[in-house]
């Protein structure tokens, strides 16, 4: 008899279909079947190194409703689980047009199982007094829904990177991993191979909480560097020593590999899948592993040959999500965050269907756009060394400072940030704009809003205020230091070009749409006191000055725009919640708490308004 290995998990949903995807013991027919006869869809399992999958698309579902659905392995009912109290999991269709609201969450790295095993102790059924990097944000939201069936609960959730450790494992995969290989021989207690990252899966995703959590709340998901590896495609350097490490090559195949079968097929459509070759070819071969291993190594062999980004409509909303890590150009004279093609397929979903064609743009990259400014300042600084502009010793130095102090931002690659400002620049002018443009990240350990001053100093749309300003988020806990610019027009950054010229560097767009940079970290993972402190100073006037100089130094072009923090720093575990009605939407940002006795909650931290009613279309506002 088949069994339910894991999952289900549910992944893409929109008015009248959605998918659902499993793990297996063993080869079976797989059939998701909704309460009522509204709806459902069967598949047969597919084979990769000898484990068992299908995803399944579930049709008939009305716009707009609700429903419970069971999941069936050769007729025998195996979810839910007949011992569990939760309430049943849902397929939730959006609602046809532009009706209602829609909420959507965010964070990235979450470490599943911390050290002396939290979370693997909970995935099994023991009690656990205290977790050492404090309660899981992800657990307790689904805690909270499941104990409040009417409360609100996210249209779809973000995982903006790292939601698998390939490079810190926990104790119990340490030891795990120990009964296959010599853990004192390369990698170590990292991930070695695809079976090892299935149970880094298995780790993540069968935790009890979480487990129901995903199997009810859609998700959409891109990986970030430790799905791989700390530090992923730093640059041409790192990649070659990398590339000389004996054990490097079944690691990076792997990660493909698994990252395409647990993570990525999930985030396409229905029609998107019937149309991808490899799911085809995977779904028809009596075993897949050949052939997704070849794909593997073609993506890895050419960053331009797979596209990991993808795009979702919501209504009048569109989520483009954007691969930050697989598709970099690292040569040292075109270094580029994204390919070339790449980056022309993501300035084609931001412009199709003309002006007017949505009320919201949000833009996913598992790495801010807009870092502490001292910080952005630095990678600045560091890529124009590298790049040889202090000469070859410089260079050299300045190579070994970026592979280990992780300066590998979107400001590490000044051109890919000049482009991407021009293109949220761009989608946020004209007789059309959105009400708001946001760029939703994480990466970082901690969370903040960041908002950009355009030369020709607009005003911020419609009066609207600014999370973390008086009279818009209420703060708890971190709140911001003595001196820190907290509203557009405070104290200018390193980078505010506002001489001749500065606007045709930006695009020559002055944007009428709110754009933000809302960064949400860590969902689950430790927050140093250190950390807390570099931040801290990143975003600080001294953080600001000593930025300046460093950029100086480099003889380093300025970005043509300033930011300021608007919200935030926050630290601990947390997750991000943006609310959109129509033209309007609002930002709430939950952290994890936990008392001494052993209980634990999500508290809200901050909740402010991001766009208005009075936030009207605007006319083009384009500096000569």
């Amino acid at each position: 008899m088949a069994g339910l290995l894991l999952g289900p998990l549910l992944r893409y949903v929109d008015e009248h279909s959605a998918t659902v995807w499993i793990e297996t013991s063993r080869p079976c027919d797989a059939e998701v079947v909704c309460d009522g006869g509204s709806g459902g869809g069967a598949a047969r399992t597919w084979q990769v190194a000898g484990h068992h999958y299908a995803l399944i698309t579930v049709i008939g579902l009305e716009p707009g409703t609700s429903t419970p659905y069971r999941v069936r392995l050769d007729g025998q009912e195996v979810w839910p689980p007949p011992e569990d109290t939760r309430p049943p999991s849902t397929i939730t269709t959006l609602p046809a047009g532009a009706d209602g609201p829609l909420r959507i969450s965010f964070g990235s790295c979450r470490w599943a199982a911390p050290p002396h095993g939290g979370a693997a102790a909970r995935a099994a059924g023991r009690a656990v007094r205290h977790d050492p990097v404090g309660p899981d944000a992800l657990d307790l939201l689904a805690t909270r829904l499941a104990g409040e069936p009417d409360a609100e609960r996210p249209d779809v959730l973000l995982l903006l990177g790292d939601q698998v450790y390939a490079d810190e494992t926990s104790p119990a995969m340490r030891q795990w991993i120990a009964t296959r290989r010599d853990l004192k021989e390369p990698p170590g207690s990292q991930v070695a191979d695809f079976e090892e990252y299935t149970r880094l899966y298995y780790e993540s995703w069968l935790d009890p909480s979480v487990r129901w959590l995903l199997s009810t709340v859609p998700s959409c998901a891109v990986f970030d560097d430790h799905d791989v590896i700390d530090d992923w495609n730093t640059s041409a350097a790192w990649r070659e020593k990398m590339q000389a490490a004996p054990w490097w090559q079944e690691r990076i195949l792997a990660g493909f590999m698994s990252y395409w079968v647990y993570q990525h097929l999930g985030n396409l459509s229905p029609t998107a899948l019937a149309a991808d070759p490899l799911f085809t070819q995977v779904r028809t071969a009596a075993d897949g592993t050949d052939l997704v291993r070849e794909f593997a190594a073609r993506a890895d062999a050419d960053p331009g040959h797979t596209r990991w980004s993808y795009r979702r409509d919501f209504g009048r909303t569109r989520l483009l999500m954007v691969d930050t890590r697989a598709g970099r150009v690292l040569e040292e004279s075109r270094r580029a965050m994204v390919d070339p093609d790449e980056w022309a397929w993501v300035r084609d979903q931001v412009t199709a269907g003309g002006p007017g064609a949505y009320d919201h743009l949000l833009i996913g990259t598992s790495l801010p756009w807009l870092l502490p400014p001292a910080i952005h300042d630095a990678e600045r600084w560091n890529a124009a060394l590298c790049a040889g502009e202090r000469g070859r010793r410089w260079a050299r130095i300045a190579e070994s400072l970026r592979q280990a102090g992780d300066l590998e931002h979107w400001a590490a690659f000044p051109s890919s940030f000049d482009a991407f400002t021009e293109l949220v620049a761009e989608a946020g002018s004209g007789r059309s704009a959105p009400a708001t443009v946001c760029v939703l990240s994480g990466d970082v350990h901690h969370a903040y809003v960041a908002e950009p001053r355009w030369p020709g100093g607009a005003e911020r749309p419609g009066g609207a205020e600014s999370p973390g300003e008086p009279g818009g988020a209420q703060q708890a806990g971190d709140t911001s230091q003595p001196g820190d610019a907290q509203q557009a027009g405070g104290v200018r950054q390193a980078g505010d070009a506002q001489g001749p010229g500065s606007a045709q560097r930006a695009g020559g767009f002055v944007p009428q749409a709110r754009i933000l940079q809302l960064t949400c970290s860590p969902v689950h993972n430790s927050v140093p006191a250190s950390m807390k402190l570099g931040f801290r100073f990143g975003w600080s006037r001294a953080g600001r000055w000593v930025g300046r100089a460093l950029a100086r130094h480099a003889r380093a072009a300025e970005p043509a725009i300033g930011w300021d923090r608007t919200g935030g720093p926050w630290f601990g575990n947390q997750l991000m919640t943006l609310t959109i009605r129509g033209r309007t939407s609002s930002l709430r940002l939950e952290q994890a708490r936990q008392e001494s006795d052993g209980r634990t909650w999500l508290e809200q931290a901050a909740e402010s308004e991001v766009s208005g009613p009075g936030q009207e279309r605007a006319h083009p506002t384009r500096r000569p």
